[in-house]
Parts: C-alpha cells; sequence; structure tokens
C-alpha cells in the first residue's frame, strides 16, 4: 500500500511541475506581447518553430535506422555504432562538431569542441546540411539510407 501511495505521489508531483512549467511558459509568451506586441510574438512563435522542427530533423537524420539491443535492464549502453557520424569539414565548422555525434554516444561528458571521429559508426553520405535537405525528399532519403543501413549492417556482421 506504501509503495501505490508512493508511486501515486510522484504522479501528482510530476503532474504538477508540467503544469507549472506550462504557466511558466504562457506567461513568457504573454510578456513578450504585452512588452513588444503581437508581430514580435509572431516571430517569436516562427522562430521557436523552426528551433523545434531542425532539433527534430537532426534527432532523425543522427539515429535513422538504427537500433540499440533490448536488455534485462532496458537497453544496452549507447555506443558509436548508435548514431551516423560525419567528417565533412562545412558541416563540422557550422555545427560546432555536432556532426560527430557517434563520440558523443560514445562519452557523453566530452566538450564538443574535441568530440573525435569513430570508424566503427556508420558514416553519413553527405555533410548535416546535405542531408538536412535530403531528408527532406523522402523517396529519395529512404532510397539512399537504406543502402547505407544495410551496408553497415552486412560490415558489421562481417568482422563479428
Amino acid at each position: 500500500m506504501h509503495t501505490i501511495l508512493l508511486l501515486l505521489t510522484q504522479d501528482v508531483v510530476q503532474q504538477e511541475l508540467l503544469l507549472q512549467f506550462q504557466l511558466i511558459q504562457l506567461v513568457f509568451i504573454g510578456g513578450i506581447y504585452w512588452l513588444f506586441g503581437g508581430w514580435v510574438l509572431l516571430y517569436f512563435l516562427a522562430a521557436a518553430g523552426m528551433g523545434i522542427l531542425l532539433l527534430e530533423t537532426v534527432n532523425y537524420i543522427e539515429h535513422y535506422g538504427l537500433e540499440r539491443k533490448k536488455t534485462e535492464n532496458g537497453y544496452e549502453r549507447a555506443m558509436p555504432e548508435h548514431s551516423w557520424n560525419s567528417s565533412h569539414i562545412l558541416g563540422r565548422l557550422m555545427l560546432f562538431e555536432l556532426s560527430r555525434h557517434s563520440d558523443h554516444h560514445y562519452l557523453a561528458s566530452r566538450k564538443y569542441q574535441v568530440l573525435r571521429h569513430h570508424d566503427s559508426a556508420p558514416q553519413m553520405p553527405t555533410g548535416y546540411p546535405g542531408m538536412l535537405l535530403l531528408s527532406l525528399i523522402p523517396p529519395v532519403w529512404f532510397g539512399i539510407m537504406h543502402k547505407r543501413i544495410e551496408a553497415y549492417h552486412q560490415r558489421m556482421a562481417a568482422s563479428h
């Protein structure tokens, strides 16, 4: 009974936190409108929407088609082979080494400026800017990426 009460209490606390954060966001948006007006609020919401879309698109291209094995305690530890890597210079410079995402999976505490290339990680066919554009054309994306995924799985099977 004590465990059930504890779980219910934790659920209520989490719901209250979510409500508090929603209220903070509404107050923030209301403050922008009150201080700067409707046009600035519209620009702010448009910029926020673009940021969300960019974040989700990058997350999609970084992990597309790669899986971690299920274990007794959840999933295996994230390793370089669980995300796509790219060492294309333009993406590296523009995105502050984000393109070496595989090293972030290997050692999340490593500073982004010193993320390393991993040969064992699957490699993107282009840098991030090209991958972002490619992901906007699903038939082309699937055609290219499914071949890459299959080749990567074959290479991994041959090395084990």
